[in-house]
């Protein structure tokens, strides 16, 4: 029997190349970084952007997350509810500070809520992470807005 090192060698490989991405280019699907910003400006930044996409602000855990709820369609309600139990799309916005640096690496994670706001009810599902990144462009602009606003 004749055994391939090939194999073997391209997933060391791309291992390899995981282990060794920057923080600044970490994060997954969605994630930016924000330079030279704070906290408090890119809670309004994203506030602002989301609002506009028709968000509204959900339970956070400012200043190290903040999420945003917002109705879901037909297709997420056949998706991840049943008849009668419209779903909500949440995501949260994990804000990371970069060590070292005024720089913040924003990682969105996607949600299916059913019965959100509901208190002891709210229950959020996660969606797989090709979902999040469906929001890069959004905080892109949160990006666009808030960068460059210093530290606090």
């Amino acid at each position: 029997m004749k055994f391939s090192f090939l194999p073997v060698v391209a997933i060391a490989f791309l291992v390899s190349g995981c282990l060794v991405s920057p923080v600044a280019k970490s994060g997954g699907p969605g994630s930016v970084t924000v330079t030279n910003s704070n906290p408090s400006a890119i809670g309004a930044a994203a506030q602002a952007v989301f609002s506009r996409a028709g968000y509204q602000v959900g339970p956070s855990n400012f200043p190290d997350s903040i999420s945003f709820d917002k109705g879901s369609n037909r297709f997420a309600n056949i998706m991840w509810g049943s008849y009668g139990d419209p779903q909500t799309i949440r995501v949260r916005v994990k804000i990371n500070q970069i060590s070292g640096t005024n720089d913040y690496r924003l990682v969105p994670k996607v949600y299916s809520v059913s019965d959100a706001g509901e208190a002891g009810f709210d229950d959020p599902r996660p969606l797989m992470s090709l979902w999040s990144a469906e929001f890069g462009p959004l905080l892109k602009q949160v990006v666009a807005r808030a960068g460059g606003a210093g530290a606090m």
